[in-house]
Formats: structure tokens, sequence, C-alpha cells
């Protein structure tokens, strides 16, 4: 869990792929992002990064809710931002890249329709479970 830190102040949690994660993962919780999956693509070749979270939300404002509180978090916990950002116009299926980590956050039908997850099955995979 996530610690609490008073307002305006950064956390000195090291900057680990590993930390962005479950910070990311605190941020998809907190807006009760479904079905989250991480993927390690650290062993796969040609991958373009060595992590992906994916997740979805029932409707676009559920959806941008999700990857604002990501945003949020990592800025928050770990003074991180995504270095680029899609789809937050649309809302369907937003991507945060974080370099190390991307995160997909999806429309739930979008997700089914793009399969992303069947595309990296040889990826390691974990999936999150939620109390939700």
């Amino acid at each position: 869990m996530v610690k609490n830190l008073p307002a305006g102040t950064v956390s000195t949690i090291s900057k680990t792929p590993q930390n962005l994660i479950q910070n990311i993962i605190h941020g998809i919780q907190e807006k009760k992002g479904y079905d989250i999956v991480t993927f390690d693509l650290s062993k796969i070749q040609n991958s373009v990064s060595s992590n992906f979270i994916i997740c979805h939300g029932d409707n676009i404002i559920q959806v941008d809710a999700i990857a604002q509180s990501v945003m949020d978090t990592t800025i928050k916990e770990m003074g991180e931002k995504p270095v680029y950002k899609e789809g937050l116009e649309n809302k369907e299926w937003i991507l945060l890249d974080y370099i190390d980590v991307v995160v997909h956050i999806f429309l739930k039908d979008k997700r089914e329709y793009y399969g992303i997850e069947d595309l990296w099955a040889d990826a390691q995979i974990q999936k999150i479970a939620s109390n939700y």
C-alpha cells in the first residue's frame, strides 16, 4: 500500500520499475479499475517496454478518472510523470508511457476488441486481485 504524505511532499521511494508498477496499480485501484493485469516483457525480444499494465473502466468518465489517478499517484509518490500520453481526448483507450512501464486503460468493449493481451501472451502475466 502506498503511504500518504502531506500535500506537496514527494516520497523518497526509490524509482525502480517495481515501485512504479506498485504505485500505478494503487492509482488504478483508487478508481476501481477492473481486471488489472501486469505483463513482464523484459525477456521478450523487441518489446516496446519492460512492463505493461492493462485495466478497464465501465465508461469514459471512469477511464479518465483512472488515468488521472495513476498520474496523480505517480507524481505525488515518486515525482514521475508519463513521458507520453495518448487517448486523453476520446477516453476509450488511454495510454500512459513511463518508459519502463506502459499503462493501457480501456473501455471494456475496446479492450475486448483490440485484444492486446493476446499479442503479449509469451510474457510473464500476473492478474492483480481487487476487493471491489
